[in-house]
């Protein structure tokens, strides 16, 4: 029996939809049981129904405690094996990121450039090289433990839009390898 799967996501979805379609290919063992977005307006909604998986809307309230209460009573109730982080623009609370195990995906060879303008950031920077990341999520900004990454080489005068571009097609490849690698390793729950 696969294990269950839940995808976390705020925007446009490519991130999210190649794990959809690994799923959906058999490439990925596993069951997604649902997508909570915190965006009404994302278009990850549209892609998730595109395959038939079940969307649940969480977007932020003014009570920051309450709406971290309420996503970890429907984390618990779903009892995933692994949370996937998809382009999730919301830091997670301790309360959830010690409970479960959950994975990011971040366009930056962390260490270096945490947060929400990581590829903005290599650029201003000057380096020659960036990459991906896929790092366990505890409740810092991008700190959990590194799994997987890939370098890119930066090219001279790019834009980036264009670099975030390219770093997003290795990111699709490197989630879905990195949740086939450890899904297997985590207990059912």
């Amino acid at each position: 029996m696969s294990k269950k799967i839940v995808v976390l996501a705020s925007g446009s979805g490519t991130l999210a939809e190649s794990i959809f379609s690994a799923v959906a290919d058999g490439t990925l063992d596993a069951t997604i049981s649902v997508l909570i977005c915190d965006n009404l307006d994302a278009a990850v909604i549209d892609r998730a129904h595109k395959y038939s998986i079940p969307v649940n809307l969480h977007p932020m309230k003014v009570d920051r405690a309450l709406w971290n209460l309420e996503l970890l009573q429907l984390l618990n109730s779903l009892a995933p094996a692994l949370v996937v982080s998809a382009g999730f623009m919301r830091i997670l609370d301790l309360t959830i990121t010690s409970t479960m195990p959950i994975i990011n995906s971040h366009p930056s060879l962390l260490p270096a450039f945490p947060g929400a303008h990581a590829v903005r950031d290599a650029l201003a920077a000057g380096v020659t090289t960036t990459g991906t990341t896929i790092h366990w999520v505890n409740a810092g900004v991008d700190t959990g433990a590194i799994i997987a990454q890939v370098p890119i080489e930066i090219t001279a005068g790019e834009s980036e839009e264009s670099l975030h571009e390219r770093i997003k097609i290795l990111e699709r490849s490197l989630i879905v390898a990195t949740i086939a690698q450890i899904l297997p390793t985590l207990e059912p729950r």
